[in-house]
């Protein structure tokens, strides 16, 4: 039988298929489902500082709405703050126990303190490694994107200071130039790279003349970016890759693992498969790996990357001008 194991930041993984951030990992019922259907590793739901800091806006707007609506009443309530991430940190906690596998910790935060000092909690929670989200939106049009990487970089290094457990980022595909970003990651102490984070996009309903908030799930086959990058980032990097967006079976996960990324994180499947599909997932690369004659997953990982390529244009756009002026594109 082939053997599936891998590391992942130095985390020791029975097989790279991790399930990724989501509501599916938000409650210790779920992750444990999700663990003993096949999971690799379990990346937690993200906790969010904006949600935290509006939580806390709220609290303190109900709790003083009616102070002093009589002369001889100053306030309706007692002294009241809100938990922060106390709730996650339990979370955190929990899981780790419950799990019997690595507990990634997803943060996402604003502010160059709280970047650490919610991850030195993550990592005093338990939990094995973190995963820091790094994206922005620009709404400023004279901010230059260097200072954006550069805060993005410098952040790393100070999380990475300030927390004995390994570091990641998921990261956006909107820079000028992702590997250059990468590679500066990478020499800060970054120890994987998560291909790539998928955003929320807004749409209107022209009914209404309103703003809606769809649910944005991956489709099949969106993992092309993620497999190009790999591809480009195999061998140049310490590192460890990992591919996400729109990988939805086992034989997903061994094109990822051809192009060289080390494992993989799926959410959307999961969401309209079930947690069983792990399992098959998992039986499925399996099969595919007997079948080639392939022992361990260190036999075929990155034999199709960029510096393993007999073709030099094969994650280059030249390639894409190739394809065109075949006789027949399709074929």
């Amino acid at each position: 039988m082939a053997d599936l194991q891998t590391t992942y930041m130095g985390l020791k993984l029975a097989n790279p298929i991790i399930a990724g951030a989501s509501r599916l990992t938000s409650k210790v019922d779920g992750i444990k489902k999700l663990a003993d259907a096949g999971a690799g590793a379990v990346v937690l739901s993200s906790l969010f500082e904006e949600q935290i800091q509006l939580e806390r806006a709220r609290l303190e707007e109900d709790r003083t709405r009616w102070d002093e609506m009589y002369a001889e009443m100053t306030s309706m309530f007692p002294h009241i703050e809100h938990a922060g991430p106390e709730e996650h940190l339990a979370l955190v906690r929990k899981a780790k126990e419950a799990a019997g596998v690595p507990i990634i910790a997803s943060l996402n935060a604003i502010t160059p303190e709280t970047w650490v000092e919610y991850a030195q909690r993550l990592a005093e929670a338990g939990a094995d490694a973190l995963e820091l989200n790094f994206y922005a939106t620009p709404t400023d049009l004279s901010r230059p994107g260097r200072e954006i990487e550069a805060e993005q970089v410098s952040i790393a290094q100070q999380v990475r200071r300030a927390v004995a457990v390994p570091i990641s980022a998921k990261l956006s595909p909107f820079y000028a130039n992702p590997l250059n970003v990468i590679a500066r990651l990478d020499k800060a102490g970054v120890k994987g790279f998560v291909l790539f984070n998928r955003f929320f996009q807004p749409d209107i309903d022209i009914k209404k003349e309103a703003n809606t908030f769809p649910l944005s799930l991956s489709h099949e086959g969106d993992y092309g970016l993620s497999l190009r990058y790999a591809g480009l980032l195999y061998g140049q990097i310490k590192a460890d890759i990992c591919a996400s967006t729109g990988i939805t079976t086992g034989e997903d996960v061994a094109k990822l693992l051809l192009a060289g990324a080390g494992c993989v994180q799926v959410v959307t499947t999961l969401y309209k498969n079930g947690a069983d599909q792990l399992g098959k997932m998992k039986r499925a690369l399996e099969a595919w790996m007997e079948g080639k004659g392939h022992a361990t997953l260190a036999d075929f990982r990155g034999k199709l990357a960029r510096a393993n390529q007999a073709d030099p244009w094969a994650y280059e756009r030249a390639q894409y001008v190739r394809t065109l002026l075949r006789p027949n594109p399709l074929d």
